[in-house]
């Protein structure tokens, strides 16, 4: 059975955004030293230079992504997670094409990101690699840290 994806604004308030959020952050504190986490939590998701979705199948939550700008040509994605129930349905890379079509409908001309190194990353990369991002060095303020890999793709 083939699930149908609906991506949609999210303003943050409703009870399931805030806790596939709260579990996402959570996850990245269980993987890597507090210095190492750069997701944002749902405050820092509510600043003006970031637009945030969500992914629903019917009328459950299936995933979450965000745009912040850098500037008026750039982005980065942040805040991608899938609910681990519909892990392989799709969720991650229609929400990614989402983005960078919005980004592109914005005039972006390129998008970055930050992602962690170790295995439990190897889905995300994989993803990524496979939507045309490649690996590059440290963008807006980011250090060189064994536990991430930054990444960025023309648009």
């Amino acid at each position: 059975m083939e699930a149908t994806i609906q991506i949609r604004p999210d303003d943050l308030r409703g009870a399931p955004t805030r806790r596939l959020i709260a579990f996402h952050l959570e996850g990245m504190h269980d993987t890597s030293p507090p210095e190492s986490v750069h997701a944002l939590d749902a405050e820092a998701l509510q600043d003006p230079t970031v637009s945030f979705w969500s992914a629903w199948i019917g009328d459950d939550l299936a995933g979450i992504g965000a745009l912040k700008e850098i500037d008026g040509s750039r982005g980065e994605l942040k805040s991608m997670r899938v609910d681990d129930r519909f892990r392989g349905f799709g969720v991650g890379r229609a929400l990614l094409r989402h983005i960078m079509a919005d980004a592109r409908g914005r005039g972006m001309t390129s998008l970055w990101l930050e992602t962690g190194s170790t295995d439990d990353f190897l889905p995300a990369q994989r993803l990524y690699e496979s939507e045309g991002f490649t690996v590059c060095g440290p963008f807006e303020g980011y250090v060189l840290d064994p536990f991430s890999i930054f990444m960025t793709r023309a648009l």
